[in-house]
């Protein structure tokens, strides 16, 4: 799995790949990314987040506590080699050529981790692919989500389990995933349009919110 990012998501879904069998091989930040052909492990992941929520460190400085790890500067990862990939650092930073470059190295999957992490031209090429490519407006639904539930634990003045918040988002990200399916239509075992799902289904959310309000 290859991540962009060194911050809240990007961690979070690295931490999320490990529990799940998966290999997660790259972060970044502004200045470059790490790739660990070993994987980044929770160990190190663990050793990531201290270093930069608590020092403020550069993620260069990785490559100088974990050996065999490589530091790209003023490069982005999309070049390394993998089966998933998630943008979830900033605004286009995943590019036309960039898609051509995960295509042609394999993947199979994008999950989008930001606002719009991938331009217009990434978007397209991914659709023209048929690869699986899950944007940001649905896959990165669920930071606004946790916000929701935070807000409703402390309007009831309530406190919830990790566990429990964990059921919680999980339920809300299948009902997003479920209306995605079901507006994106099928085509054969797969969604024939997972964007315009995510699209539509957003838009009736919307619309119907302003209905039951009387603004229309």
């Amino acid at each position: 799995v290859v991540i962009s990012g060194s911050g809240n998501v990007a961690t979070h879904a690295a931490e999320k790949i490990n529990h799940l069998g998966g290999k997660v091989l790259t972060l970044s930040d502004s200045e470059g990314f790490i790739y660990d052909p070993d994987g980044i492990t929770e160990e190190k992941l663990d050793w990531v987040k201290a270093h930069k929520t608590r020092r403020r460190g550069r993620i260069s400085e990785y490559v100088e506590e974990f050996k065999g790890a490589e530091f790209h500067a003023g490069k982005t990862p999309w070049s390394v080699p993998c089966e998933l990939a998630l943008p979830c650092a900033t605004q286009n930073e995943l590019l036309g050529v960039d898609a051509d470059m995960l295509l042609r190295n394999g993947c199979l999957a994008v999950s989008e981790g930001a606002n719009m992490p991938s331009n217009l031209d990434a978007v397209h090429r991914f659709k023209a692919a048929g690869i699986l490519y899950a944007p940001g407006k649905a896959a990165n639904a669920g930071g606004v989500a946790v916000s929701g539930l935070e807000m409703s634990q402390n309007s009831a003045r309530i406190s919830w389990k990790e566990e429990e918040l964990q059921r919680l988002l999980v339920d809300i990200m299948d009902g997003i995933h479920a209306r995605c399916l079901e507006y994106g239509g099928r085509a054969g075992s797969k969604v024939a349009d997972y964007v315009r799902g995510a699209n539509i289904a957003g838009f009736k959310k919307v619309a119907d919110a302003m209905l039951a309000y009387g603004v229309v």
